[in-house]
């Protein structure tokens, strides 16, 4: 004899829950790693040519490695932040879906757009001083 139940949705299970967090972990991860690399290519043919024609020192250089260097911690950060957002919506396959597609846009969007915005800055500065 079976007792009167009320249909209840199955629970997600852990193993689902599991595979589910390490393939949204994976996916963050891969994009900051590629992130950084379109990050630090558009450092060196965007940045770096607007500081050799400021001058033909060491300063380019110096400033290729403080301006890596410093994007290294803001993309670890963007990291745990996504695993601590991914564990709170792992049982929520919709909503971690779109907050993954959030958190590869904004790291697509850091990658490519701060190394825009540092040559705009260093070119405006540049031709502040020249005159």
């Amino acid at each position: 004899m079976t007792a009167n139940r009320p249909f209840m949705a199955m629970e997600p299970s852990v193993a689902d829950r599991a595979a589910r967090l390490e393939s949204a972990h994976k996916r963050v991860s891969n994009a900051v790693a590629y992130g950084l690399m379109v990050y630090t290519a558009l450092q060196i043919f965007l940045t770096m040519r607007a500081l050799e024609e400021a001058d033909n020192t060491l300063l380019p250089m110096i400033a290729l490695v403080v301006l890596v260097g410093a994007i290294i911690p803001l993309y670890r950060r963007m990291e745990k932040r996504w695993d601590a957002t991914a564990a709170r919506l792992a049982d929520d396959p919709p909503a971690l879906a779109a907050a993954l597609n959030r958190a590869r846009l904004t790291v697509w969007a850091v990658s490519i757009g701060l190394p825009l915005l540092v040559t705009v800055l260093i070119e405006g500065l540049i031709a502040l001083f020249a005159h």
